[in-house]
């Protein structure tokens, strides 16, 4: 009976933070159609009005387009989400190389990396592998290192990282940025994190670190960040 209770407990516990996780969803995808659709109508509508100037309205437009790089972002990875909640998605493991994952990585990531002068590494054994769902891995992967560029300073190394020990995989994404305080760290996947900024004037609200945590955990595995203001990051994935 006890065995029972603990695990009706679990399944409470796992569907409430599924309900918590699609709420704020739901309410971060709003919030921010309604901001951008808004300030974009007032501004057509004042330019037709003529109650701001053709050069104002000019120098609005780089806000505007940052606003919907955001917003277009944010329906991606929600996109990518979805996919996992409707219809008969099953997590299909696989053997992933590592280091075919590193190779991927660099080449996606090439002009961006070569925009700021970042060099990416791969530390770890080269015939490394993890058996886990490849489309799962590759958006939390790709999720990670998309942060570890956007908050790192021009010259700075990136590394993605391997360690085997016994039956476990870990697999660390490390960058010597911005790094978070412990205010925003400790938040980081709730809806109560601040907007951030990257290097080069990037945003992000951190929806996709929130996408993230609910894919590792279709992976049954965990997810570690330490990061320090001005000292970088490391995100960790722990596989079993």
């Amino acid at each position: 009976m006890k065995d029972l209770i603990n695990e009706l407990q679990l399944k409470i516990e796992r569907l409430e933070s599924e309900i918590s996780f699609k709420n704020g969803l739901i309410s971060m995808l709003s919030h921010d159609s309604k901001e951008m659709f808004g300030n974009f109508l007032w501004l057509v509508e004042a330019l037709e009005e003529k109650t701001i100037g053709e050069e104002d309205f000019l120098n609005l437009l780089p806000q505007i387009k940052s606003d919907a790089r955001k917003n277009l972002q944010t329906i991606h990875d929600s996109t990518s989400w979805l996919k996992t909640q409707y219809g008969e998605f099953k997590i299909k493991p696989e053997k992933i190389i590592v280091m075919d994952l590193f190779h991927y990585f660099e080449e996606k990531y090439a002009a961006k990396l070569k925009e700021k002068n970042i060099k990416f590494y791969f530390k770890g054994n080269p015939n490394a592998f993890v058996t886990t769902d490849r489309f799962l891995l590759e958006y939390v992967l790709d999720k990670i290192l998309n942060n570890a560029v956007k908050y790192s300073l021009p010259g700075q190394d990136v590394y993605l990282q391997e360690v085997t020990g016994g039956d476990q995989v870990i697999l660390s994404v490390i960058d010597f940025g911005t790094g978070m305080a412990e205010k925003y760290l400790s938040a980081i996947f709730t809806y109560e994190n601040a907007v951030f900024q990257g290097t080069a004037g990037e945003k992000g609200v951190g929806l996709s670190l929130k996408i993230v945590k609910n894919f590792v955990s279709l992976m049954h595995g965990n997810i570690q960040i330490i990061s320090a203001e001005n000292a970088g990051t490391t995100v960790s994935l722990f596989f079993t």
